[in-house]
């Protein structure tokens, strides 16, 4: 069977076409700034030279229509016939407490998907905008969603409730549900195979850390708690989102400068964590740059963006009673050797050991960067996200054939 999995953004639109006979990856890319007339079409085929197209996309359909074209393109396609695309897959942060898996795509998911748009204001109503967007370009091919809280939703009661007035978790469903559930789920299984252990032994903590960030603890294989919440705010300081702050802090600030319920809510979203600390970037690189060049606000940024994750890794530690192995993962995870080892220095306790000299490797696969003698194994995994939709689409057309 091939697939197309769509990873769908406001104004982006990332996708993979799979073959699962083998799980190979026969053609990625990105569509940029949708909904303008220089929208920016990468395309990739494996085996063949990359193809970048500048034109005019107003909206995700177009964005697919054209995806759809280079796929069969002559050139630089991979298929004959739109018609081999048996399966679609897409990603849905937020599934609420309606969805504890993936799910085949009717008019009912698309209901609930939209209900919980204010839960995931970023990111449900461009996933839906990609459902549309793939049901007008292959109207008889299966669409299959797969959402990120889905992961999280083995966590207990004392776990995702919040210590407020139950009613609103009657009446509203206000609780914890914790995102990049995809990623967690990937990173904890690789991890196992790694340091060759089952999984239903292991105490992991999973550090899903870019623009985005997330932790997990990861306990028999199933997540036990995790850093995000009700949305993709809570938890950890981010690129431009605030993690946790006082709440009084929002009623505060609203009362002080006059702001509404969107301003605040755009303040904390968008114009806080790495950027506005650093007062220059949301980027890691930028930050780490700004750092070693004596930037006292860049510097400022890291301290906190660093100390904020490590207080994590601890109370994570504590909440399964110890720790076997760290993951990094994810944009900043895999690539910045500066943040896991300023992390891992403070982390002795635990009886982290970190390799300097391991830590440096670049590499896309899998790796061990703690010593031998490390009580615990801290790993760097690239995270696939896109693989483990593919796979839970598969599996679910083949059930609903």
């Amino acid at each position: 069977m091939k697939l197309l999995v769509i990873n769908a953004g406001s104004s982006s639109l990332k996708y993979q076409l799979y073959d699962m006979t083998d799980e190979s990856v026969l053609a990625k890319g990105l569509v940029e700034r949708i909904g303008m007339d220089s929208s920016i079409l990468t395309h990739k085929p494996t085996g063949k030279e990359d193809v970048t197209e500048v034109s005019e996309i107003l909206e995700h359909t177009t964005a697919i229509r054209k995806v759809l074209d280079k796929l069969v393109d002559p050139e630089c396609g991979v298929l004959k016939s739109v018609d081999e695309i048996q399966a679609v897959g897409h990603r849905v942060v937020h599934g609420g407490e309606a969805f504890k898996g993936s799910a085949l795509v009717t008019g009912d998911v698309k209901s609930e998907i939209r209900r919980l748009f204010d839960l995931a204001p970023l990111h449900n109503p461009p996933a839906i905008l990609g459902i549309t967007a793939a049901e007008k370009n292959m109207p008889n091919v299966p669409q299959v969603v797969v959402f990120d809280t889905a992961f999280h939703q083995t966590m207990e009661e004392k776990v995702y409730l919040y210590p407020i007035p139950k009613v609103l978790y009657k009446k509203h469903h206000i609780r914890r549900y914790g995102m990049h559930g995809t990623s967690h789920d990937y990173v904890s299984k690789v991890a196992a195979e790694v340091v060759e252990r089952p999984l239903e032994e292991l105490k992991i903590i999973t550090c899903h850390i870019g623009n985005g960030a997330s932790l997990t603890a990861v306990q028999g294989g199933v997540s036990v708690d995790t850093s995000m919440g009700l949305t993709p705010l809570e938890g950890l300081m981010m690129g431009t989102r605030s993690g946790d702050v006082d709440p009084a802090v929002v009623t505060f600030v609203m009362n002080k400068e006059e702001l509404s319920l969107s301003e605040v809510n755009s303040m904390l979203n968008k114009h806080s964590g790495l950027l506005a600390i650093s007062g220059s970037s949301s980027d890691m690189r930028d930050i780490t740059d700004g750092m070693e060049a004596g930037e006292p606000n860049a510097t400022l940024a890291f301290e906190m963006y660093e100390y904020r994750l490590r207080k994590y890794i601890g109370s994570y530690a504590a909440a399964m009673n110890g720790v076997d192995v760290i993951v990094f993962t994810a944009g900043v995870g895999e690539n910045s050797a500066v943040v896991r080892e300023k992390v891992c220095e403070n982390l002795t306790y635990l009886g982290v050991e970190l390799d300097p000299e391991l830590n440096k490797v670049r590499s896309g696969d899998p790796r061990r960067i703690s010593t031998p003698n490390s009580k615990v194994d801290v790993l760097v995994i690239p995270t696939n996200e896109e693989l483990v939709i593919a796979r839970d689409t598969f599996r679910i057309v083949q059930e609903n054939k």
